[in-house]
């Protein structure tokens, strides 16, 4: 690291500090840059090169962990969340969750309470799966190695939500992605919850054909956000609905098929077979 390089690192660890202990008052960009000893503009683009996320939406994050850690306490009223925050406000609290955390605060705090949502594991050319419905659709589906492991995970997405072992015909409809015959691929529905940002990436990854190989920056392209390489892969590992969502046909620039939420072998073999079949 050179004398430069040093002097750039030595304010951006100032500036995260600086934020860490001050975001209850929320410091806007000026603030933060003053305390650096920069303009707003060079610290934005500075802290963004080094940290990955602008400043804004670091400090976004630190204030959604500390409201979550909040709203976990049963008794904290959504107001109160929002004023141990430094939010102005509910509605700001209410902004701050449906752009990061794809819900409400009260939907949080609830944890998917009254939501119904059936499950059951099957098998696939892959392994054993597990797959889970609502009443609006598939709301969940992962290849499941462990099957103890595997519903802790689908828990952990709606730890409030009452549970029932059964396959329905929303998941029989779902199976059939792994057949030759994709004549009941028109029945799926999908219930998802996610960022606004993440449910557009995931309706791109729809769109990438059977046999089909996309990279994190033609998805950026698409959004109209060719920047944005990073927070695409993000929201890549972020999908919910294995194979269905097809994050498996996303690749690297490179070439290099890259890493997998479920293994990279298994992203391999399922590129293959995807291959194969179009091929045949």
């Amino acid at each position: 690291m050179n004398t430069q390089e040093k002097i750039n690192y030595d304010r951006i660890a100032e500036a995260i500090n600086y934020i860490k202990l001050n975001f209850k008052q929320q410091p806007n960009l000026d603030d933060v840059a003053e305390k650096v000893h920069l303009s707003p503009f060079h610290f934005q683009r500075l802290f963004t090169d080094w940290a990955g996320i602008s400043p804004k939406k670091f400090l976004q994050y630190l204030s959604l962990d500390y409201a979550k850690g909040i709203l976990k306490d049963k008794q904290a009223t959504l107001f109160d969340t929002a004023f141990e925050t430094g939010l102005s406000g509910t509605g700001r609290l209410h902004d701050l969750f449906i752009n990061i955390e794809g819900m409400t605060p009260a939907e949080y705090k609830n944890g998917g309470k009254e939501l119904d949502i059936n499950y059951s594991f099957a098998e696939s050319p892959f392994g054993n799966i597990i797959v889970a419905s609502t009443p609006k659709g598939i709301c969940y589906m992962a290849f499941a190695d462990d099957r103890e492991g595997a519903f802790s995970k689908l828990h952990e997405q709606f730890p409030n939500a009452t549970y029932t072992q059964v396959v329905d015909v929303a998941q029989q409809d779902a199976l059939f992605i792994f057949k030759k015959d994709w004549s009941e691929l028109s029945n799926i529905k999908l219930h998802l919850k996610g960022t606004n940002f993440q449910l557009k990436v995931w309706e791109t990854l729809l769109k990438i054909p059977m046999g089909g190989l996309s990279t994190y920056g033609d998805i950026s392209q698409q959004l109209h956000s060719p920047g944005a390489s990073r927070a695409v892969g993000s929201a890549v590992g972020a999908n919910p609905v294995a194979f269905l969502i097809p994050c498996h046909r996303v690749i690297k620039s490179t070439g290099e098929f890259g890493q997998y939420h479920w293994g990279s072998t298994r992203k391999t073999a399922i590129i293959g077979w995807e291959a194969a079949l179009v091929n045949n």
